[in-house]
């Protein structure tokens, strides 16, 4: 009874309107990419209304100004009182357009990111677009802060119970990264799907990376 209980909530939060608030992979810094050859860590506490998220991360270079990440982890999802650990899996890429000078103040990248939410009854499935923005301000004391934002567009696949539904959703992101030390980045970011289907469309992260 507990699982038709479970499978039942499941699926109605997820083919619901507002099922892909949560499917947008962040990818946790500003927009200037990594340099050639360089690497990322970093983890991540992500929280919403419904579900709370551990997530790592790992950021690579291969060519000059592009670089890709890769992210996983596990989420507990409430949903209707009944829980369910999930996995999470997401990659995206990012390449930088424009950089900061004195005709234009800010690091621009485009890319795109995949990501997919999968648990026992059901599985979401995300893809789309998205564009970066931000701006190193370096502080007195030697350390420096980045402050960005971000804007994608994300289409969605639900699969749950035998029944599967598509959306569409504008994620917004606005965070800043508190750079400590050339080996440590403190970071927090709030994120916003602008869509007239949203449930739960308010996630915040806290996290650091760790440059290498």
């Amino acid at each position: 009874m507990k699982r038709v209980v479970l499978a039942g909530a499941l699926t109605c939060a997820l083919l619901s309107p507002g099922m892909s608030h949560a499917q947008a992979f962040g990818q946790f810094g500003g927009a200037v990419p990594l340099p050639l050859n360089g690497h990322l860590a970093g983890a991540y506490l992500r929280m919403s209304g419904s579900d709370v998220s551990l997530l790592g991360q790992l950021r690579l270079s291969l060519y000059p100004n592009v670089d890709f990440g890769f992210v996983g982890g596990v989420s507990r999802v409430d949903v209707g009182g009944v829980n369910r650990t999930a996995i999470k899996l997401g990659a995206d890429f990012k390449t930088q357009v424009a950089k900061n000078t004195e005709t234009f103040p800010l690091d621009l990248s485009l890319g795109a990111a995949l990501g997919i939410d999968t648990a026992e009854d059901f599985t979401v499935l995300s893809v789309g677009p998205f564009a970066q923005l931000s701006r190193r301000v370096e502080l007195s004391n030697g350390q420096s802060l980045v402050p960005y934002g971000g804007l994608g567009f994300m289409f969605a696949r639900a699969d749950a119970g035998g029944s599967n539904a598509t959306d569409v959703s504008v994620p917004l992101r606005a965070g800043v990264e508190y750079h400590l030390q050339p080996g440590a980045i403190l970071l927090a970011e709030m994120q916003l799907a602008l869509s007239d289907k949203v449930n739960d469309d308010i996630l915040f992260t806290l996290g650091v990376n760790f440059p290498f």
